[in-house]
């Protein structure tokens, strides 16, 4: 009896190069905006963010990074017919499990919006839960997902590491920047310019390779 071998390894998709002009940013958190259209400008890349274009925020019913980026970016290219960028992102803590992680936003929330000072300080409060031995340790991950109207989106992962500070420091950053201190420096996400921040962020690294994949 003759056997056929089948090759099991899936086959590699090309990657879909994206072309100079509008593309949407499928967020309404107005630094990320910030970030993501600084990197993007030099590329030929107009940014327009969802909220200009009256695009709402979805609920984000993922339980990963990944998941919720591409959740977003498929909504907001489906409904503005545009190439869409979304970036799902959060603060990770070694001793609360990987808290906040996806839900970095929810523990800012409160019934008058977000509130950074709360989220930092429930982050600080459940470190001091666990006594004094708790490490500080953390990491920023950063996805960032394209979205083509014809449905094909492509994922890219970023990831940052350093420890926690307290009480909070700097004014430049958002959310959680001014508690976190990456390695190797001194100053916290908040306080060093926004420039070196792009330059070794979460988000630089994850668009460091989306770049490669897709701009290069």
């Amino acid at each position: 009896m003759n056997i056929d071998l089948v090759d099991d390894e899936p086959t590699p998709v090309p990657h879909r190069k994206l072309q100079p002009g509008k593309l949407v940013i499928a967020s309404h958190n107005e630094g990320k905006v910030r970030e993501i259209r600084a990197l993007l400008e030099p590329y030929g890349i107009e940014p327009v963010s969802a909220a200009s274009l009256g695009i709402p925020e979805p609920e984000e019913t993922g339980t990963t990074f990944v998941a919720n980026a591409e959740l977003k970016a498929r909504f907001s290219a489906d409904l503005s017919g545009m190439v869409a960028l979304a970036d799902d992102s959060g603060l990770c803590v070694d001793a609360l499990g990987g808290d906040p992680g996806v839900y970095t936003a929810n523990w800012a929330e409160t019934p008058n919006g977000r509130d950074w000072q709360l989220a930092m300080r429930k982050v600080e409060d459940a470190l001091a839960a666990k006594g004094p031995e708790a490490g500080r340790d953390a990491h920023f991950v950063c996805v960032l997902s394209l979205c083509w109207p014809d449905g094909h989106v492509e994922s890219f992962e970023g990831r940052v590491d350093g420890t926690l500070t307290w009480p909070p420091r700097g004014a430049v950053g958002f959310g959680y920047d001014p508690v976190f201190v990456a390695n190797g420096m001194e100053q916290t996400f908040a306080e060093i310019d926004p420039a070196e921040k792009h330059a070794i962020s979460h988000r630089a690294d994850a668009f460091g390779k989306l770049v490669a994949a897709v701009l290069g």
